[in-house]
């Protein structure tokens, strides 16, 4: 696994109460951002729609039971990526050979995070933030514990976020938890504001993307001059 910067905090319910100003600024944030991102994307997404149903049986839309703020579970929107005999109650982290499930469609979505475009409309309905720990399903029951033991749940849940450029798909359930409650413990409009730059750096790079089960992954090595390697 890649070595990263992997700032811990303190285990414990939060209780520090957000800034009125910053929980109305973000949400403002939110509404006119997620507008401008719809009708910016709105043909792009019509595009995407029609490659994802020719490319594959299915509908171009996959939505799936996330779990939202205050452990209220709502409905998340994404492209689907991949073929319809994929399991549906099953993070793709868990997937032994995740990448047979992916769709060609899906591969070049998943790349760059298209996929999640669609999510803009769970951010203008408020279910999501810009920034905020990533949802994920209900089913994964030891992160969701583990998140609402040290209060990840008193926001909203996130399209990018501190754990998305702090290891994304290669860190352990701890570390994301540890990274998730790090966030909230020092969220502000200008912490959000590098995190959603970050992302868009790491999206385009790729940055620590891993499809699949972590124990099928193999970091990379790089080729020195004595012809021997070393792994990052």
């Amino acid at each position: 696994m890649a070595t990263k910067e992997v700032k811990k905090a303190q285990s414990g319910k939060i209780e520090k109460p957000n800034s009125a100003v910053y929980l109305v600024l973000k949400r403002l944030i939110d509404i006119f951002g997620s507008l401008l991102g719809i009708l910016v994307f709105i043909i792009p997404m019509a595009l995407i729609a029609v490659a994802i149903r020719l490319d594959s049986k299915g509908p171009a839309f996959f939505k799936q039971l996330r779990m939202g703020k205050n452990c209220i579970p709502f409905t998340c929107i994404k492209f689907r990526t991949m073929s319809q005999s994929a399991p549906h109650a099953c993070a793709t982290a868990e997937l032994d050979e995740a990448e047979s499930y992916i769709t060609r469609v899906g591969t070049f979505l998943r790349k760059f995070s298209l996929d999640e475009v669609p999510q803009l409309f769970n951010i203008l309905k408020g279910d999501m933030s810009f920034i905020g720990p990533r949802p994920v399903i209900v089913e994964e029951t030891e992160l969701i514990d583990l998140r609402e033991q040290n209060g990840v749940y008193v926001i909203k849940p996130g399209l990018s976020g501190w754990a998305q450029i702090n290891g994304r798909d290669l860190v352990t359930i701890e570390e994301k938890v540890e990274l998730d409650t790090y966030y909230v413990k020092n969220e502000s409009l200008w912490f959000d504001i590098k995190i959603f730059l970050l992302s868009i750096k790491y999206a385009i790079a790729r940055k620590d993307v891993h499809e699949g089960n972590l124990k099928d992954y193999v970091a990379p090595t790089v080729e020195l001059d004595e012809k021997e390697t070393v792994t990052k």
